[in-house]
């Protein structure tokens, strides 16, 4: 009688185990922003800036925009910049770089979803 219980026991630990374990979901979100030139050439290099503006009202009246959450990084060689977030959210994206010793710019939006991998393509365009 106290095996059966034992063993009982251990199948019910066993069960909530690998119950709790399967139920984990991926919440990670993933941006990749890709940066190219106008001919759609990678551009590796390129500073890219994420950030979520939200509108801030002044005792003017007047609604300016600050970057609640930012983040930033630089694009490799296949022009490539990689972020992860903990939360879903709308970001705006800023990227720069020298193209031919010009200066390039280029913007976006990218809406990043819970548990998945978001692709977004800036191209960055010579502003001088």
């Amino acid at each position: 009688m106290k095996s059966i219980a034992i063993t009982i026991t251990a199948l019910l630990i066993v069960s909530v185990s690998f119950v709790t374990i399967s139920c984990k979901k991926e919440t990670d979100c993933k941006a990749v922003i890709k940066c190219v030139d106008a001919s759609g050439y990678p551009v590796s290099g390129a500073n890219v800036y994420l950030y979520a503006p939200v509108p801030v009202r002044t005792n003017t009246g007047t609604t300016t925009y600050t970057a609640d959450v930012t983040a930033s990084g630089t694009t490799d060689g296949s022009g490539v910049a990689s972020f992860v977030f903990e939360l879903p959210a709308t970001f705006d994206i800023r990227a720069t770089a020298t193209i031919d010793t010009s200066s390039a710019l280029g913007m976006g939006v990218i809406k990043l979803e819970e548990g998945q991998t978001v692709d977004r393509t800036v191209i960055l365009r010579k502003t001088n």
